[in-house]
């Protein structure tokens, strides 16, 4: 039986406090190899105007993304 679904699930339940601070558990920061000063870029889905849904990615990963889609189309249009 394949027990595989996927690359993400919920692997926590955060609280906000009132300064609006979260913290992300220390087995999460450990899997994902975050250290301190990483910097992370938060993306939010938005439904009927309201934000559905909130996803941390290391500012380093979506650099290298955004380079590796966006780099060939630009390097078209400026030859």
């Amino acid at each position: 039986m394949n027990n595989d679904q996927g690359c993400c699930k919920v692997d926590a339940v955060v609280t906000l406090d009132s300064k609006g601070q979260i913290v992300l558990p220390k087995d999460v920061r450990e899997k994902a190899d975050l250290k301190p000063d990483d910097k992370l870029a938060l993306i939010a889905c938005e439904e009927n105007g309201k934000v559905c849904c909130i996803m941390l990615v290391k500012a380093q990963k979506l650099e290298a993304s955004v380079k590796d889609v966006l780099g060939p189309m630009f390097k078209d249009i400026f030859k």
